[in-house]
């Protein structure tokens, strides 16, 4: 008999019994949304009421489940979330109080568990166990290790729906204390529609990436108008923290095919995924794509190795000056720092690598439209990427290359890109600034 699978009968057990091991004021970690235990966390929410706990916190990136409990006002100061990037669902309950935010570089994460906080529980979602005792986190690695590496407790939550993936996902049974099962859907993204801006950006985006070039690329409509705009070009590479839907059609259509890359030739890289059932599957077991902790794939010096590293990711505003928030709108945060710095300072150290930031070229607000280029970032705005690393930045309505550029000339390129009905009060500012 595999000796396995009786370890496996041994440590099997309930939600509710591994629920039992959380206490008051306990920090639990887990991994981030297709890695987010449903189960156990529902279990503990439970007893949390039952018993009357208070003071236990649940860590990880991103969540993607909407009823979790600790999202809800009851479960303030008993089972609240610390989000490291406000998903649209932390972001309510941060705005509300009854949640909180670490800020950090996501290839930071393993970092600040190994160094600042202890895990008193660490729980993941885990593939099947293969014959040799392995589990896979699946496609959500990220910080995975670094939240296990002082953790006094670890368990997992196996679910058939978790693809088994290649790369540094694997967690073996004698590292875990006990699991237990459920095999609840795993979330998922919806794909967001391609509109007419996105598509004008896209088309700007597509000039500044060459055939053989390596791509980093977010969710949101204009990452995914870009893919479609790549369709046509040739042995383009992917080292991206996140591996999304658009990236599929890529591979298949064999724009992608990851042969001119330095490391890991052939090879898809990432770090987390949050996609539909049709990236899961493609995923599964598939050894073009590999998987690993996110202190590596994020890593700057990493990055820069690929040559032609092209990297976008979105941003809420700038300033004349090149300082980008990213995060928050004014004082209230939205979203978090994430890989955007990580991989604009690998794509800046690459040989003819692109940093490249996109928006809108306004924003509809409740007082109105407002434009994303501003004389200065609204009062409150968070500096996401510093004015000193920032490259390129694409509207709709263009192309404006900072890096090398004079505070002048960094003006200018801004006001070229702003929508037309802004202007006119940019240079007046500008002028104020002595910029114009």
């Amino acid at each position: 008999m595999n000796k396995w699978k009786e370890i496996y009968r041994e440590k099997l057990t309930t939600p509710e019994e591994i629920a039992t091991h959380v206490k008051s004021h306990d920090k639990c970690a887990s991994t981030c949304i297709v890695g987010e235990p449903y189960a156990t966390v529902k279990a503990i929410a439970e007893r949390v009421i039952k018993e009357d706990l208070e003071g236990i916190t649940h860590h990880l990136l991103l969540t993607g489940r909407p009823d979790h409990a600790f999202l809800k006002d009851a479960f303030k100061g008993k089972f609240e979330h610390v989000s490291y990037f406000s998903s649209p669902l932390a972001r309510k309950a941060i705005a509300k109080g009854i949640a909180d935010q670490i800020h950090t570089y996501y290839s930071d994460e393993g970092l600040i568990w190994r160094n600042y906080i202890e895990a008193d529980i660490f729980y993941a979602v885990v593939s099947p166990m293969d014959k040799h005792g392995y589990f896979s986190f699946g496609p959500a690695v990220g910080g995975a290790r670094g939240q296990m590496s002082r953790a006094k407790k670890v368990f997992v939550e196996v679910n058939e729906n978790q693809p088994r993936v290649h790369g540094e996902s694997n967690i073996h049974i004698s590292e875990i204390d006990a699991l237990c099962e459920c095999h609840e859907p795993l979330p998922e993204l919806k794909i967001a529609p391609i509109d007419e801006r996105a598509k004008s950006i896209s088309h700007h985006i597509i000039d500044l990436i060459p055939d053989g070039a390596t791509i980093q690329l977010g969710i949101g409509a204009v990452p995914n108008a870009v893919a479609q705009c790549l369709k046509d070009r040739n042995n383009l590479n992917i080292h991206s923290e996140m591996f999304t839907d658009s990236m599929i059609d890529l591979i298949e259509c064999g724009a992608v095919t990851n042969l001119s890359k330095p490391i890991h030739t052939a090879k898809s890289i990432s770090t987390f995924s949050y996609g539909t059932k049709r990236t899961y599957d493609f995923l599964d077991d598939n050894p073009g794509v590999e998987f690993y902790p996110v202190e590596y794939t994020n890593n700057v010096n990493i990055i820069a190795r690929h040559k032609n590293m092209i990297s976008i990711n979105a941003f809420i505003e700038i300033d004349l000056h090149g300082q980008v928030c990213s995060e928050s709108v004014g004082p209230r945060m939205i979203s978090g720092t994430g890989g955007q710095v990580d991989f604009i300072r690998g794509a800046n150290k690459s040989e003819g690598g692109k940093a490249i930031l996109t928006t809108y070229s306004t924003a509809e607000l409740k007082t109105g439209t407002v434009s994303t280029i501003k004389p200065m970032l609204t009062e409150g705005a968070v500096v996401t990427t510093n004015k000193n690393d920032v490259d390129y930045i694409v509207t709709e309505y263009g192309v404006a290359q900072l890096r090398g550029k004079t505070m002048r000339q960094r003006a200018h390129e801004l006001i070229n890109i702003t929508h037309p009905d802004f202007r006119d009060e940019l240079i007046y500012h500008a002028k104020k600034m002595l910029l114009f």
